[in-house]
């Protein structure tokens, strides 16, 4: 069946030497593998050049639910990538967030709204010229209420203290060890207050943000299933050492 569907690259990997295996999240399908070409002839659409991570295509797809494997026909860019591809920043953060959506987001069921909230956020990577460098911070923030998992910024008080695994701000430690000291607990909120708009007011230490990036992606953990190490993380500190 043959079908029209967005869809945001995430991850790819060579099959053989005719194919590579390209997984996205598509507006149609959710999360979906696909098989592309690798070599591209005349009896195909598909430059395999389209699919760099966080590229987000118009695809004609072959898609039946009963295969684990879908097949694109034809692809073309939804709107071009730039800076992305051309500027370091950019372009380190784009592959960590696709690492990080690749991780996280397992379902085959579409989801308009966050399916929007990435598309639009890909726009602002692309033409953002400030703030670059809080930019993953506020995406991954957004996220998780796309995700279901939002913290519940209003139980914030001064020197209160974050409890990561039940997602509020609290006067007493838990028992549990997987809380933020008070310091930790400030950065935490101020990331709450950020958006794309104001992300170039915030700054942030060298120490500080390689430190939330880990408390953050434990939050991830501790709240999606699944959602094993992030292996570029160390690339993403590297840009603030």
């Amino acid at each position: 069946m043959l079908s029209k569907t967005r869809g945001i690259v995430l991850h790819s990997m060579p099959y053989n030497d005719t194919y590579t295996i390209v997984h996205m999240y598509t507006e149609s399908f959710g999360r979906t593998s696909y098989w592309v070409a690798r070599n591209r002839g005349r009896k195909t659409m598909v430059s395999r050049a389209l699919f760099f991570p966080l590229s987000v295509l118009e695809m004609e797809v072959e898609h039946l639910n009963t295969r684990d494997m879908q097949r694109v026909r034809e692809a073309k860019s939804c709107y071009s990538l730039t800076s992305i591809p051309a500027n370091p920043v950019k372009n380190i953060i784009a592959l960590f967030l696709a690492e990080i959506l690749y991780r996280a987001l397992r379902t085959k069921e579409p989801d308009a709204r966050l399916f929007e909230y990435l598309y639009e956020s890909i726009r602002w990577l692309e033409l953002s010229e400030q703030g670059i460098a809080n930019f993953h911070l506020v995406f991954l923030m957004e996220l998780v209420r796309y995700l279901g998992v939002y913290p519940n910024a209003e139980s914030y008080r001064v020197g209160c203290i974050f409890d990561l695994l039940n997602g509020v701000f609290t006067g007493q430690p838990p028992e549990h060890r997987h809380y933020l000291n008070e310091e930790e607990s400030i950065i935490f909120f101020r990331l709450l207050r950020m958006n794309y708009k104001n992300m170039a007011v915030y700054s942030f230490s060298r120490h500080e943000r390689t430190n939330i990036i880990h408390r953050i992606l434990e939050y991830y953990r501790l709240h999606l299933s699944d959602f094993h190490e992030i292996k570029s993380v160390a690339i993403m500190q590297s840009l603030f050492d």
